[in-house]
């Protein structure tokens, strides 16, 4: 009796027309373990953070190809980013996942009246940061090495470490902590409303690392310019890689007469919510490191026009927050960057940044090179799906 041997099966031709054939949103809640204070807590302005709301957005072709994707939010927005990704997510049903750039602009118009930047587009940086992750596993490769690398570990500071509500003792351990880790760098935060307490806490962690170590602090938008002037001054002494949005994020005139006037590099741009505020920031002058955040921005289809043209005017970068994401982005970039590491997200994932010699390596495995945990679907609090799962 003759047995016929079915034929292997055969992988999906990477070069065959496919379409996004399913997709599930995920509204995740991830508790922090102690409440949040910079200095706008300090001034008033805010209340301490005791959560941040994300945004998931997983997807799955027709060919059986996954990508996954998140933005998020710090306080208020989360249901509103949920709830405007429910409303387009039936729009990318059908489509062809290989198409980025058309369905992002597709996304933008289906919600066109609410405007291209802020919430809206914070809720299609979800489904732009999947498609990436799910073109580049396409590829089988790290998103660095699709986008083309430029190196394959990036410099790295630690900020989670350094916030206001932390005592200054505290302070200190934590950056023996993170250099011990392998991290290079350390910042905190500083906005005090008396600027002697700023100095003083800079004292003890300058006195404490070392002058070799770098060191940044972060003003989170609580000077005025006098002030600003006056304690960028004061702060000259201790050689700090830069001073972080000292004035309000949007004083571009304001920042651009401090990046003038101080020796000390003046960092900004992560509280900016579309390619064309980063362009004001630069087109004033007003900063000499940009530190765009891609889930803020609306994805990685406009950091990467973000990017060309930070490097067109010789800017360094310094991408905001979420390291999952920015690693791969600030390794693609010419100019030797900087990623800000934060343990806040890792309980989300089943996987770790890998850090060695104050760097952050990019990781091998295809795209983002991140999967959810189970505590992230334990804090899983809404989902909706479209389509049909292959």
């Amino acid at each position: 009796m003759t047995h016929t041997v079915p034929p292997a099966a055969q992988p999906a031709d990477a070069t065959a027309p496919d379409r996004i054939a399913w997709l599930r949103l995920s509204s995740v809640t991830l508790p922090l373990a102690t409440p949040i204070s910079d200095a706008k807590v300090l001034t008033g302005r805010q209340k301490p953070m005791t959560e941040v709301a994300l945004l998931f957005v997983e997807l799955a072709t027709e060919q059986g190809h996954e990508g996954i994707g998140f933005s998020y939010s710090k306080r208020a927005g989360g249901p509103g980013q949920f709830a405007h990704a429910r409303e387009i997510a039936d729009d990318l049903i059908g489509e062809d996942p290989s198409d980025i750039g058309r369905i992002w602009t597709k996304l933008v118009w289906a919600g066109a009246s609410v405007g291209r930047s802020g919430l809206a587009t914070q809720a299609i940086a979800a489904f732009d940061i999947a498609l990436w992750d799910l073109k580049a596993k396409r590829a089988g490769l790290p998103l660095a090495k699709l986008l083309g690398a430029h190196r394959d570990s990036v410099r790295c500071y630690n900020t989670s470490g350094g916030f206001l509500h932390t005592p200054t003792e505290q302070v200190l351990e934590n950056a023996t902590a993170s250099l011990d880790a392998g991290i290079g760098g350390i910042k905190i935060k500083v906005g005090h409303p008396d600027g002697k307490a700023d100095l003083a806490r800079l004292t003890a962690v300058r006195e404490h690392i070392g002058d070799d170590v770098p060191l940044m602090v972060d003003a989170n938008q609580q000077w005025d310019r006098r002030t600003a002037q006056r304690l960028g001054r004061a702060m000259e002494e201790f050689d700090l890689v830069w001073i972080e949005e000292p004035l309000d994020a949007y004083d571009a005139q304001g920042h651009a007469t401090l990046a003038a006037s101080l020796d000390t590099p003046i960092a900004t741009g992560e509280m900016l919510a579309s390619v064309a505020e980063h362009m004001e920031l630069i087109r004033h002058g007003a900063c000499d490191v940009v530190q765009p955040d891609a889930p803020r921005i609306g994805g990685i289809t406009p950091f990467l026009k973000l990017a060309a043209l930070a490097e067109h005017h010789h800017l360094p970068l310094a991408p905001h927050f979420a390291m999952e994401i920015h690693l791969h982005l600030a390794a693609a970039y010419p100019i030797e960057p900087w990623v800000e590491h934060f343990d806040w997200l890792e309980p989300l994932f089943n996987e770790r940044q890998e850090i060695r010699d104050g760097r952050m390596l990019l990781p091998t495995r295809p795209g983002l090179g991140f999967t959810l945990s189970d505590r992230a679907r334990a804090w899983t609090v809404a989902t909706h799906e479209s389509g049909t799962r292959p």
